[in-house]
């Protein structure tokens, strides 16, 4: 039936579970995909506004929020976690596990938004983003991998900006003023001079509204034809979606036809484009147009931002954009809705799917239904990304917020050795010991501190593992309300699907039912008026409990450009370590006196020598 409880899909079969739980493909593989149609058509998609990408995903027309907006949103839960070890904490798999919990097991209306994961993880050391064990997005390997090629369109769209940039400083620094202008505005067969359709938003940032080239005078002529760009101060960079460290520094422009004019440029992955975050962000297609246009891609001799818009290209980067705006819908291993969009890194970006996914899923399960979205990392990278970035732009408010905590991470943040990737766990972690736990402990409160500085009710969501035992559970749980958590519920979801998560349900369903209920008013950490120093502060101090903040003279001059070129009135984007609350992934303590982070943005220990296929039946091996 419909209404406050999710119509079944046919197909859909109780999970075939077994201990212990195989491989994450094994377990993906077992269980046959629902045609997506139904999947859709059980959450009130109509077929018209469906994409067709193969039977086991589809776009989603934007249309649905149009078709739906006299419908009432349902309940709006953001995923989050502790500071992780390098390992991770189950995140992903919880936000899957949680939806399988309130639509297969509980009967609501769900749908859960994640990210689509970059291939630069996939074939690294962390592997795909699908969840794991029971609780997984299906089908992983189409999931994991090109998925509908909205990052291979990022990656165009990248790119033709980055060579469009490169064109117009060889054009400049080779062509007198006259011949440049005319090779911009080229006279037809007649000798007849038209500005192109994407000139006029430089034209008319420049406060000039004429139309016919031959009328401009020649200091105007001047003034639209160079962008003067200062090559030490390019910040758009070259983008691909696989871990090359040979490509992070290059030199460009050493061809003869460049005639020498050389620079020092390089690859970022595709995920950190700039591009990536628009389309995060974007709320409708005349959005994604303005901020592709809007965006600042160098800063020319006298300090002037240029755009893309300058450049004349926003029109063809939206182009290349136009069907990467629509989300992908997938579904879980029990056969819940799920939207898949955009894939911005939390420690360098914003860390958060959609806005248009979200909108759309609120939409879709009304009053009483559930969306899931996942925040990347903790509460100080891409949930306070989520607050003071995405909700600021979207206008949504959550309902609740999870944190995922495990008994592992808290022994390592309570002094136990360093985890790390490809090595065999240490002894603290696979005996009791409570004391470490506990020392740990003060990692989740500042997490669940952070998060209720919103006015979000928080529910942790305690990953058991195999080694932990019940007094370490019950440690972790008497830390996290102490903390104020609303409360904090074990979880098993990753070895018996939804069933496993049962609880975490009803334990979000109370938090939401009763945020509703006290008429809770989402807060912001700070206001867009202050300045950039003042916001950065209230993030360092609120979030990260510095002491002070220091700022390197390049920090200052920066700070200082940006306020000039009129950002100041922007929310802030911190790029920082994912594994400390300090900008020194090494120090586990809550305070620091000094922020200065740097990310390596490709980075990433092989995978690919586990990766096949059967060449006899076609099935993909070894993917995680």
């Amino acid at each position: 039936k419909m209404g406050n409880s999710i119509s079944s899909p046919a197909g859909r079969v109780p999970l075939d579970l077994k201990s212990p739980v195989p491989s994450d493909i094994d377990v993906a593989q077992s269980v046959k995909p629902i045609a997506i149609q139904e999947i859709a058509t059980s959450v009130g998609v109509l077929e018209s506004e469906l994409e067709l990408h193969g039977r086991a995903k589809a776009k989603v027309d934007l249309s649905v929020i149009d078709r739906l907006k006299d419908n009432t949103h349902g309940h709006y839960v953001v995923v989050g976690g502790i500071t992780p070890t390098p390992l991770g904490e189950g995140k992903s798999t919880t936000t899957v596990g949680l939806s399988q919990a309130l639509g297969a097991v509980l009967g609501k209306k769900v749908v859960t938004c994640i990210r689509q994961p970059s291939q630069g993880p996939t074939f690294g050391i962390k592997g795909g983003a699908a969840g794991g064990g029971y609780s997984q997005v299906i089908p992983m390997e189409e999931f994991n991998l090109h998925m509908t090629g909205d990052i291979h369109a990022i990656t165009a769209a990248n790119n033709l900006l980055a060579a469009a940039i490169d064109a117009r400083m060889f054009h400049e620094a080779t062509q007198q003023d006259e011949p440049l202008f005319n090779r911009l505005c080229p006279a037809d067969k007649t000798g007849k001079r038209s500005f192109a359709q994407n000139m006029f938003p430089r034209l008319k940032k420049l406060g000039i509204d004429k139309t016919d080239p031959d009328a401009l005078t020649p200091e105007e002529k001047l003034k639209f034809s160079r962008l003067n760009f200062d090559p030490a101060k390019i910040t758009w960079r070259r983008v691909m979606d696989t871990n090359d460290r040979f490509m992070r520094v290059i030199t460009v422009g050493q061809g003869p036809a460049e005639k020498g004019h050389t620079r020092e440029t390089g690859f970022d992955i595709a995920v950190a484009s700039e591009i990536m975050a628009v389309l995060a962000l974007a709320t409708s297609l005349k959005d994604l147009r303005a901020r592709l246009g809007a965006m600042t891609v160098a800063t020319s001799t006298v300090d002037e931002a240029i755009t893309a818009d300058d450049l004349g290209i926003g029109g063809a980067l939206t182009v290349l954009m136009k069907d990467a705006l629509m989300p992908t819908m997938m579904q879980s291993l029990e056969g819940t809705p799920v939207l898949v969009h955009a894939g911005p890194f939390a420690n360098i970006a914003h860390g958060n799917s959609s806005i248009v996914a979200d909108q759309i899923a609120l939409k879709l399960v009304g009053a009483d239904g559930y969306v899931i979205t996942e925040a990347g990392f903790g509460s100080d990278i891409g949930l306070e990304k989520f607050c003071n970035i995405k909700c600021r732009y979207s206008g949504l408010a959550p309902s609740c917020a999870v944190i995922v905590a495990t008994v592992r991470a808290l022994k390592m943040h309570g002094g136990g050795p360093p985890v790390v990737a490809g090595k065999q766990l240490d002894h603290a972690y696979t005996s009791e010991n409570i004391d470490l736990v506990t020392a740990g402990a003060v990692n989740l409160t500042q997490h669940i501190e952070n998060t209720l500085k919103y006015n979000i009710p928080v529910v942790v969501a305690i990953n058991k593992f195999a080694t932990d035992t019940d007094a370490e559970l019950e440690a972790v749980k008497k830390a996290a309300i102490g903390a104020g958590a609303h409360d904090a519920v074990l979880c098993e979801h990753h070895a018996k699907g939804g069933k496993g998560a049962e609880e975490l349900g009803k334990a979000v369903q109370a938090a939401c039912e009763k945020s509703a209920a006290d008429k809770a008013e989402f807060k912001f950490l700070y206001p867009l008026k202050k300045t950039i120093k003042e916001k950065i502060e209230a993030i360092a101090k609120e979030v990260y409990r510095a002491d002070s903040v220091e700022y390197l003279p390049e920090a200052e001059a920066k700070i200082e450009l940006y306020t000039k070129q009129g950002f100041a009135d922007l929310p802030i984007c911190m790029a920082k370590t994912q594994y400390s609350f300090s900008h020194d992934a090494t120090k586990k303590a809550n305070r620091l006196r000094e922020i200065v982070s740097q990310i390596t943005e490709s980075k990433g220990i092989p995978a690919y020598y586990h990766i096949d296929v059967d060449t006899e039946t076609g099935k993909i091996l070894g993917l995680s």
